[in-house]
């Protein structure tokens, strides 16, 4: 009889060995025997446990997103598109000095400050950035730090290894902002039926961000020693509304860099991806870029509304007077909703590359109803 792999081997077969680790870190912190080192997960000792949460949790481990869909959302509010949909809005924060601190409009921070203020969540879970270009998962208990930790880079953040990490004493809910994939893993958390795991239990939110990719950071490392733009002068980064550039901020200057080169900086991982607005979070927030006029919108975001308990934050936001909303334009959804598509219909023609096979999708099952939309096109 031939021998069950454990859940690392197959983690490190059809996972790692695939270049399909997201680097979301859903598997670290949960034994000893998985690491972050530089933006890599490193498996460090053998484990021969068949049944493991590390292959369970890791969202590019195959898993019934239909399922996990209808059992966090209404099934009313779903689309093919961008998932489960209550609202569109878009928002910024009241303050104006907390929008000048932040990436765009400061709508994810305004959201965690009214979490966290209203008891909501007790603590949240930020991307920071640690040594260089590598980024961590921060956990934030004063809602003031918050706004140090608001700007985006580009490069992965194993947050999810945060969540993980065992608490001091009891640390309540938790807030995490999420990505994509850690927002999916986040999801099978909340989904899987594991005897004993009552961690999931702490989460009492999660800020999905759009995400179209992340930057390996030896690559991009590279690319920023090509430009002579020095990494502890780099105070952050942005891609502008209409523009194929990345822009590079430091306190001297902005540099412009052609997201063609950039392409050449994406996680591999980042590829297969079919999700670019965090399907699976309760709010989903990014830069406002359709619809509108390109210059009318800076400063501000597009949020997705798609839980109860999002909408009920939104709504104490709003009325605490720390968000405005403004009605997004239909056309601004429309767009949005083809840009999601087009990255569907383009990261399941990788999976099918990759696996030389329409039937075999790596991670996604082929009678997912939203995949056989997107994979006969």
């Amino acid at each position: 009889m031939k021998k069950r792999l454990s859940s690392q081997q197959k983690l490190k077969k059809y996972v790692l060995e695939q270049n399909l680790c997201t680097g979301c870190g859903a598997c670290v912190n949960l034994c000893p025997y998985q690491v972050v080192h530089s933006d890599r997960t490193v498996q460090l000792f053998d484990c021969d446990l068949t049944d493991g949460k590390c292959y369970t949790f890791c969202p590019r481990t195959s898993a019934d997103h239909k399922k996990i869909r209808e059992s966090l959302f209404d099934i009313n509010d779903l689309t093919p598109e961008i998932g489960a949909v209550k609202g569109y809005y878009l928002s910024r924060a009241a303050d104006s000095q907390l929008r000048a601190r932040t990436q765009h409009g400061g709508t994810v921070t305004a959201l965690l400050e009214t979490a966290m203020a209203e008891g909501l969540i007790n603590s949240a879970i930020v991307a920071s950035l640690g040594d260089a270009l590598e980024q961590e998962g921060r956990v934030v208990e004063n809602p003031a730090d918050l706004r140090d930790w608001a700007k985006s880079r580009f490069t992965v953040s194993p947050t999810i290894a945060a969540f993980n990490r065992p608490p001091d004493g009891n640390a309540g809910k938790v807030g995490v902002v999420a990505t994509p994939c850690q927002a999916l893993a986040l999801a099978k958390m909340r989904t899987a039926n594991i005897s004993g795991y009552t961690k999931i239990e702490s989460l009492g939110l999660v800020i999905g961000l759009f995400c179209g990719w992340t930057l390996a950071r030896e690559r991009f490392q590279a690319l920023l020693n090509k430009y002579h733009v020095p990494v502890a002068a780099l105070g952050g980064m942005d891609i502008p509304a209409g523009k194929n550039i990345l822009e590079l901020y430091t306190d001297s200057a902005v540099t412009d860099v052609p997201i063609t080169e950039v392409d050449a900086c994406v996680r591999t991982a980042c590829r297969y991806c079919v999700d670019s607005t965090a399907e699976f979070a309760d709010l989903s927030v990014g830069a406002a870029r359709f619809g509108v006029d390109v210059n009318e919108m800076r400063g501000w975001n597009q949020i997705i509304v798609r839980s109860v308990r999002g909408r009920n934050l939104l709504e104490l936001a709003l009325k605490k007077g720390i968000l405005e909303v403004r009605e997004a334009p239909a056309a601004a959804l429309a767009e949005l909703k083809k840009a999601a598509a087009d990255k569907k219909i383009k990261a399941l023609a990788n999976i099918v590359e990759k696996s030389r096979s329409a039937k075999n999708l790596l991670y996604l099952k082929g009678d997912d109803p939203v995949v056989k939309k997107y994979l006969k096109r």
